[in-house]
């Protein structure tokens, strides 16, 4: 017998209710993979309580990061930012033995395997803009005229790097390297916190907001990089959609108001691929 590859994300465990709904969180089969695509939570302490939970039930973590682990939460004593505070989390995530963008990449090897998961830190660079508007200034201008700016702007600092832009760009040129040098044959399932194409943007209420949902620059990934699926939350719309014949499930839980107005009760992980039975 061999474990399934699950998912999930934007557990958010600050909320009680979700809290509960992670302590009820149990795999199908002991041995269960689970890939947690971010936004445990925003405070360190919490993200490790979680993280060690999961680690203790599944065969195997897997964590990328959030918008949200990456806070600088005035409710948190870490008060590390940025590039360190990722570095924080990803020793925290070693210790528990759960593996982060950091790692090798891990292979699966269920009956529709082998299948190297990657797990990705990519952020956004303002780049998923409305039509007509050419410059990031623009774009985070209009969003404020409408309302709409990410918590991000104040919680989300980027140091060292001068703005969330040049992280990014560094993020997306390191993992683009590691992802070539997998063989011509690997296939892969990537987990990233953010979408890789603009298209499941199109669904969300307030458009503006795409901008702090990814990057153009991955847009042709799931077809370079061989994805078997393609596994992101951060929207908190959970649904399957497919692009290019790839398919990519969004697999988060999202605040208590909205996985209420969808049933009694949080969804649990999603299955990305089935184990053997």
């Amino acid at each position: 017998m061999s474990g399934s590859l699950l998912a999930v994300s934007d557990l958010h465990i600050a909320f009680e209710d979700n809290r509960t709904a992670l302590r009820a969180l149990r795999p199908r089969h002991p041995d269960d993979w689970l890939l947690v695509a971010g936004d445990v939570g925003e405070v360190a302490a919490d993200v490790e309580w979680a993280l060690r939970l999961l680690s203790e039930r599944f065969a195997r973590v897997v964590w990328v990061p959030g918008n949200h682990e990456l806070w600088t939460h005035p409710t948190d004593p870490l008060t590390l930012r940025g590039v360190e505070r990722y570095d924080h989390l990803v020793a925290v995530c070693r210790r528990l033995g759960v593996l982060t963008p950091e790692d090798p990449y891990p292979v699966w090897s269920g009956p529709s395997g082998p299948v190297t998961v990657v797990p990705l830190f990519l952020l956004y660079d303002y780049s998923f803009r409305q039509p007509g508007v050419d410059s990031v200034r623009e774009a985070l201008r209009l969003a404020a005229g409408r309302g709409v700016v990410c918590a991000d702007e104040t919680l989300l600092d980027p140091t060292p790097y001068p703005g969330i832009e040049a992280w990014c760009r560094a993020r997306l040129a390191l993992s683009e390297g590691r992802l070539a040098a997998l063989g011509p044959d690997v296939r892969t399932v990537l987990v990233n916190h953010f979408p890789l194409v603009r298209g499941p943007t199109r669904v969300l209420r307030h458009p503006d907001f795409a901008l702090w949902c990814g990057s153009a620059g991955t847009a042709d990934w799931h077809l370079r990089f061989r994805a078997q699926a393609v596994v992101y939350g951060h929207l908190h719309i959970p649904r399957t959609t497919w692009h290019d014949g790839v398919r990519f499930e969004e697999v988060s839980i999202g605040y208590p108001r909205e996985w209420r107005a969808r049933g009694d009760r949080p969804g649990g992980p999603r299955l990305i691929l089935r184990g053997r039975p």
